[in-house]
């Protein structure tokens, strides 16, 4: 078995290659992607003669064939070589919010270590597209440094409220009724008078499908049809809060869907799974699909919230970070995700005005005589 080796190196900009680059894998992908030696080279802005020799060396290496040549054909993977490559986007898919947060308790530290002046802003979030734009954004034009932990949203809030994080990311659905899936997680995690909601984005949830849809899913209730395989997400994460309440809301029995007890623990890690075809939808962002080059269907359109505590809303890093998300640049940017809108990103919101499940009975009134 071969053994796996992490590093990590320290940039001034942002690096080519993507989190936990292999030169192997880049180069298979290469491959795959444009039918020929030439083509990967080209890619991949190396010679000929260089992408040709470490193929043959990893070959030796692994004593196995990962690439086929056929005269007057395109270049292929062998079965192995797609078997290779297929693991390592998977595996990259499904580890992307660890990464994520890995990459910016480095960066913390380090922004610590090189830059007194600058702020930290401690956040756990659920994992959102968005969200590393903002963190780039924030650091090279404010010196602010957002040190992002991905979680499920449910988590999220947990963390807030156990003083673990300065700000929390959690989506819902906002016009849910009271006793509704949504108002039963979240009602008793947020406080009015305690807990500032802080607008983010809005963004669509739909449903993640093969391009061009070839089993024609359309709607919720398709899920329940025989032979469809579901990928859904863990307990505690956002988007299952909202898979809930739309099956709630249009009465699906979730026994009926094939695949709503297995899990996938992120939006990216969701898209892959219909990509490499272990599934056949998906409930995530528009974002994640369109990454993937997978097709979508969109169902319903959901509000991504930033929450802090009162008291931590006047400290210098938190105006700052309000400052950042009105901006016009970081609203241009959030407009040209797929599947995402601006709105009123940056504003300080009610919590019992945007959150219609808050509701307090009236104190009753005193017996007259």
């Amino acid at each position: 078995m071969h053994r796996v080796n992490l590093t990590y190196s320290l940039a001034g900009v942002e690096p080519w290659q993507r989190d936990l680059h292999h030169p192997l894998l880049a180069l298979l992908g290469a491959v795959h992607d444009s039918g020929s030696i030439n083509g990967a080279a080209r890619a991949l802005e190396l010679s000929y003669r260089h992408v040709w020799g470490e193929l043959k060396r990893w070959e030796q290496e692994l004593g196995q064939t990962l690439v086929v040549w056929n005269k007057g054909r395109p270049a292929v993977l062998s079965p192995f070589g797609e078997k290779l490559l297929w693991a390592e986007r998977r595996a990259q898919a499904r580890l992307a919010p660890q990464i994520e947060a890995l990459r910016a308790e480095l960066e913390q530290a380090f922004a610590i270590a090189f830059d007194d002046g600058a702020g930290v802003i401690p956040i756990v979030a659920s994992h959102d597209d968005a969200l590393p734009l903002l963190r780039t954004l924030a650091r090279e034009r404010y010196r602010l440094h957002l040190d992002i932990g991905f979680s499920g949203s449910v988590d999220a809030l947990a963390a807030l409220n156990d003083g673990r994080c300065l700000m929390a990311g959690f989506h819902a659905l906002v016009d849910a009724p009271l006793r509704s899936p949504t108002a039963r997680v979240y009602r008793a995690m947020l406080k009015p008078g305690r807990h500032k909601l802080v607008a983010f984005a809005r963004r669509t949830q739909g449903l993640i499908v093969a391009p061009g849809n070839p089993h024609e899913i359309t709607m919720l209730a398709d899920l329940c049809r025989h032979g469809i395989r579901f990928a859904n997400r863990a307990r505690g994460t956002g988007t299952r809060v909202v898979f809930d309440e739309l099956l709630a809301a249009q009465t699906i029995n979730p026994q009926y869907i094939a695949g709503y007890d297995r899990t996938e623990p992120s939006h990216r890690s969701a898209a892959e799974a219909v990509a490499s075809g272990s599934a056949d939808a998906a409930l995530g962002i528009e974002a994640a699909a369109r990454a993937r080059g997978m097709g979508f269907v969109p169902l319903v359109q959901e509000q991504y919230f930033l929450v802090t505590l009162q008291h931590a809303l006047v400290q210098p890093p938190v105006q700052t970070l309000l400052g950042l998300l009105q901006s016009a640049q970081w609203r241009a940017q959030l407009n040209a995700l797929p599947g995402y809108e601006a709105g009123d990103s940056g504003e300080v919101l009610s919590l019992r005005r945007v959150l219609p499940w808050w509701t307090f009975r009236k104190p009753k009134r005193a017996a007259t005589r």
